[in-house]
């Protein structure tokens, strides 16, 4: 298969290149920079030059590609305007969505679960409700659902809010470790006891192909390996990595100790996998994060 893959430079993205090239796919990676460009042909991607701002880009990579992976998306450090940036990540998929209609060919799409169902075990088939977490981006995800009746394979991939692994230089894990190097306290709100499902980068990748291969259309994936883990033992263990404090925050401090990411660090959001594995046989294999965290893969 022939895939087209948007942010494939990015720390998902690469994985999941590297995991259909090992898979035996002929991978096109969306380039924007030189730098980005050797980096695709250097482990054996073709390149196509491009901006996921580009809609005539993206519908031109569509077009000659067999299926279309978007692990492109817009970091939440890259703009504080939220709202600009759903609509920018809305206008793509669209594009690449208009682009395929009618074809059955595959579509993989990046969502996330964080915040969906706050204290509550989220499945693959629980109902989505906006809320003011997530009613920005739902959009994304209900308009790649919805080119199932419109002849695409389009699946969402719901990825949990910590995909972790080397390489990680922006995600949340990232920026947690960020912090507690500025401030010199690994931070949790409360007593810590809210869960962050998590995900290592190469088992993400692996179920993006699994569902470009195989997932009918219309499928909700849960790129989840941990259902939860305590927010307090991802501090402890970054406390443990760098040799500083883990420390509560309280709740009327967080906005100033974790910045960006206040309003997340003290949510709770179980999630659940199980349908994914048994739709499409994944099976998350890579070390799980508190083992990555102490084998100093974030330094």
């Amino acid at each position: 298969m022939r895939v087209f893959v948007t942010g494939a430079t990015g720390h998902v993205g690469s994985a999941v290149v590297r995991d259909l090239l090992d898979a035996g796919h002929e991978v096109v990676g969306l380039a924007r920079s030189d730098a980005s460009a050797a980096a695709l042909a250097e482990v054996g991607a073709a390149v196509h030059r491009g901006d996921v701002d580009d809609l005539d880009s993206l519908r031109a990579g569509a077009a000659a590609a067999d299926g279309v992976v978007h692990a492109a998306n817009k970091h939440i450090t890259e703009t504080t305007d939220q709202a600009a940036r759903a609509r920018a990540e809305l206008a793509a998929v669209e594009a690449i969505g208009r682009e395929l209609e009618g074809t059955g060919k595959p579509f993989a799409v990046t969502s996330g679960v964080i915040g969906r169902t706050p204290g509550t075990l989220l499945t693959e088939e629980t109902p989505t409700v906006p809320n003011a977490l997530t009613a920005l981006r739902l959009p994304v995800e209900t308009a790649t659902l919805a080119l199932a009746g419109r002849g695409v394979r389009s699946s969402s991939i719901r990825l949990a809010p910590t995909v972790h692994g080397p390489g990680d230089a922006r995600g949340f894990i990232a920026l947690l470790v960020g912090t507690a190097r500025t401030t010199g306290v690994s931070g949790y709100v409360g007593d810590g006891a809210n869960r962050w499902p998590a995900v290592h980068r190469r088992d993400a990748a692996t179920l993006f192909r699994l569902a470009l291969e195989s997932a009918p259309a219309g499928t909700r994936a849960h790129a989840v390996a941990e259902e939860g883990v305590p927010f307090r033992a991802i501090a402890e263990a970054i406390g443990r990595a760098l040799a500083l404090p883990a420390a509560s925050v309280p709740a009327e401090e967080a906005s100033g100790h974790f910045g960006l990411l206040a309003p997340l660090v003290s949510l709770d959001s179980p999630t659940s996998s199980v349908l994914t594995r048994d739709l499409l046989g994944w099976r998350p294999r890579h070390p799980d994060l508190l083992a990555d965290i102490a084998a100093g893969v974030y330094g």
